[in-house]
């Protein structure tokens, strides 16, 4: 695996290359925005992981994952920062992010979360590819009001287009929707959409879920319910299609 840190401290950066050589990955450490920006566009395919700290010198981090999604929709991007607000953790996931650690971490546990998120992506490409088999008007998932296509990658609520959905929403949407009026708790979903089991923070989940029921919100009713003390659920039995 071909990874990029983007970390201005380099006493972190240090620690962190003895982990990642251990795990005899191809490690490379930009320490300023600009730096990270410039080390990303030489080659944007290259990339098989990046993580991302968000306090960074002479560009912030927010800005710099914005310019790398530009390039690249589906490098996986894990956030490093000492900001532990729910805002901050949405904005960076609507910068195009896929998962969040807070700092200060564990080296184990951040290498066992580029773990979880590689096979996540390596799963997703495979079932990209099995997708290109399938024609372009079949639907995997498919309700009384909701059709999911995870060939286009689109999902519809009663005709309409939910729009502008992120790989991690769209991947959180097909699990709820798969099986309708299942409670999911944030312990399943961080399991089956994240691929890990509780390294993560269930806030993850919550500021994913407020941004995609943002997003179903533009088209129509809301079919995303939250089941007090327990999780999620999908749920478009009471949707009125009129």
């Amino acid at each position: 695996m071909k990874l990029l840190m983007i970390e201005d401290n380099k006493s972190v950066s240090e620690m962190m290359q003895m982990f990642f050589q251990k795990e005899g990955w191809d490690v490379s450490f930009a320490y300023d925005g600009i730096e990270a920006v410039d080390m990303f566009n030489e080659d944007p395919d290259s990339w098989d992981m990046i993580t991302l700290d968000l306090n960074l010198p002479k560009k912030d981090g927010m800005e710099v994952a914005k310019e790398i999604r530009a390039k690249s929709k589906t490098v996986p991007i894990i956030m490093l920062t000492a900001r532990d607000s729910d805002s901050d953790q949405v904005l960076g996931f609507e910068m195009g992010a896929d998962d969040y650690v807070t700092k200060p971490f564990s080296p184990i546990t951040l290498v066992a979360r580029i773990k979880a998120l590689q096979r996540r992506a390596h799963t997703e490409q495979q079932v990209a590819e099995e997708d290109q088999k399938a024609t372009q008007d079949d639907y995997q998932v498919a309700t009384t009001h909701f059709k999911l296509n995870t060939n286009t990658r689109e999902a519809y609520l009663d005709g309409k287009l939910i729009p502008d959905l992120t790989p991690k929403e769209f991947e959180l949407l097909k699990t709820l929707a798969q099986k309708p009026r299942q409670v999911f708790s944030r312990e399943q979903l961080l399991e089956l959409v994240w691929d890990y089991e509780y390294y993560g923070d269930e806030r993850t989940v919550d500021a994913h879920v407020k941004k995609l029921r943002q997003k179903i919100e533009r088209v129509g009713p809301q079919v995303i319910q939250t089941v007090w003390g327990v999780g999620y659920k999908f749920d478009d039995s009471e949707v009125d299609s009129k």
